[in-house]
């Protein structure tokens, strides 16, 4: 992620990114997903019952929290127009020449007038290692800290163990959002990074637009 100023980074939450696990400063870890949409309006009476009856049993199913979340974002069509103008230039026939040049000039019209905001649908699912509380944590973190040294077996092997508990809680949401005729994909490093990249700077037009492509 870019580089924050101190007092940004006191309400960033995020300790590092890695492997497309999202570290917390809390010690939690965090997948995202990107779904896929279905045109529910679209369905038939009998298709939407049995989308939410299936989705009603995926949430009765999952015994941990999960978040929906939708990103509404303003468009960057700068790199689509300007594919369109290399078209033009590429292009033989002077008419379709003279057809691109006023699409592109309309496009350009268009979006000044009418922002294009694109939405995506993600997942978040979260795991919280159990941190114990109280006079006995404090002594325990105390003792530790003394004992612990740096790449610390048990230290990883906790790590693992967390990832893996992650691991199997991502690919029952995965699996459970396929039944409903969702697909879901984790975000790798550099699609994290422009997700929350995003987020932190509202006021800027999206860099690019985060896409299924696996």
């Amino acid at each position: 992620m870019p580089e924050l100023s101190p007092s940004t980074q006191k309400f960033v939450e995020i300790k590092e990114i890695k492997d497309g696990v999202v570290y917390l400063k809390s010690g939690g870890i965090r997948q995202i997903l990107i779904v896929s949409g279905i045109n529910f309006d679209l369905k038939s009476e009998a298709e939407q019952n049995l989308i939410l009856h299936t989705f009603q049993n995926m949430l009765n199913a999952i015994d941990f929290s999960v978040q929906f979340f939708i990103h509404s974002r303003k468009v960057n069509v700068d790199d689509y127009l300007e594919g369109m103008t290399i078209r033009k230039e590429k292009e033989e026939n002077e008419l379709l020449r003279i057809q691109i040049e006023e699409y592109v000039e309309f496009i350009k019209a268009f979006v000044v007038e009418n922002a294009i905001i694109s939405k995506t649908f993600f997942v978040i699912v979260p795991y919280d290692p159990i941190i114990m509380s109280g006079a006995t944590s404090g002594f325990l973190n105390t003792l530790k800290s003394i004992v612990k040294k740096p790449g610390d077996s048990q230290a990883m092997e906790n790590i693992q163990k967390n990832l893996e508990q992650l691991g199997h809680r991502v690919n029952q949401i995965i699996s459970s959002l396929e039944q409903v005729g969702l697909r879901a994909v984790p975000l790798d490093d550099e699609e994290l990074t422009e997700l929350f990249y995003n987020l932190y700077n509202p006021q800027l037009v999206e860099k690019k637009r985060l896409e299924i492509s696996k």
